[in-house]
């Protein structure tokens, strides 16, 4: 009769709404059981997940490092060929392997020698300027001199009237002096010194340094001229070789010297 008129239907709803809170209670084991297994598996999972995506971080940090360096070399070697366009047809981009800034030696180490044709006297460039000269070549690696030795002079001259001056090293990397300019010479800070291409071993017209003071003293014959040079002598990694000067004119030269006979007894020379 229940079954089939639900006469017991308020009954059970009392029943059941009064035995909620024992199922409640029974039940609370199990839930919060099952609550604390999902919260630390999912917990474990974000541990993970957040290590995995750190060293997945560090991974393309590092690589976009690497990049990035690539992307700056990059850039340098494309400002120095681009700078060879004024310079000469033959260049050859070396790098360097030590450096010497001591306050008495301005020289550095670079990584092509006489198997790559580098001649002693031959200069070096960056994107920015004349940065020296090879002073001693050996068969792997070279030894250049940097403008700013203090046994190093540069011919150069302003680049905007024409004024010569020699540029002499002070053993500092960022200073260059000029003597010997009279007070009425017609220099000003800010003015660009360029290569004069006097003496023949630097190419004529290569940005060298730029005047930062100019003191006249009426007391003194001469002018105190101070530049600050214009290449990275400080940051460069790679250097620029120029073949201004080649050695084969040098050597034709001997050939023709030892071709020379000498003076016979008479005092006449022979043809």
């Amino acid at each position: 009769m229940d079954h089939r008129q639900q006469h017991m239907e308020n009954v059970r709803s009392v029943l059941t709404t009064a035995i909620y809170p024992i199922q409640y209670l029974i039940n609370l084991p199990a839930g919060v059981g099952e609550w604390l297994t999902e919260s630390l598996s999912t917990r474990q999972t974000l541990i993970e997940q957040n290590n995995s995506l750190r060293a997945q971080q560090f991974l393309f940090n590092t690589q976009l490092q690497k990049l990035d360096a690539l992307a700056a070399e990059n850039m340098r070697l494309r400002a120095l060929l681009d700078s060879s366009i004024n310079v000469s047809d033959r260049v050859l981009i070396a790098e360097l392997l030590s450096v010497d800034m001591k306050p008495f030696t301005q020289q550095v180490v670079i990584s092509k020698g006489a198997h790559h044709d580098v001649y002693r006297d031959q200069p070096i460039l960056d994107a920015s300027g004349i940065l020296g000269q090879v002073v001693h070549v050996t068969p792997l690696n070279s030894t250049a001199m940097l403008i700013t030795d203090p046994s190093h002079a540069l011919p150069v001259q302003v680049n905007r009237n024409g004024q010569r001056a020699i540029a002499m090293g002070t053993g500092e990397p960022n200073r260059l002096e000029l003597p010997h300019l009279p007070n009425n010479a017609d220099i000003e800070v800010g003015d660009l010194l360029v290569t004069s291409g006097l003496g023949g071993r630097f190419p004529p017209g290569y940005p060298a340094a730029r005047v930062t003071l100019v003191t006249r003293n009426p007391g003194q014959p001469f002018a105190e001229v101070q530049a600050e040079p214009t290449g990275k002598l400080e940051s460069a990694r790679e250097v620029l070789l120029v073949w201004n000067n080649p050695p084969e004119a040098t050597e034709e030269e001997e050939q023709e010297e030892e071709t020379e006979v000498p003076d016979d007894d008479s005092g006449e020379q022979a043809p």
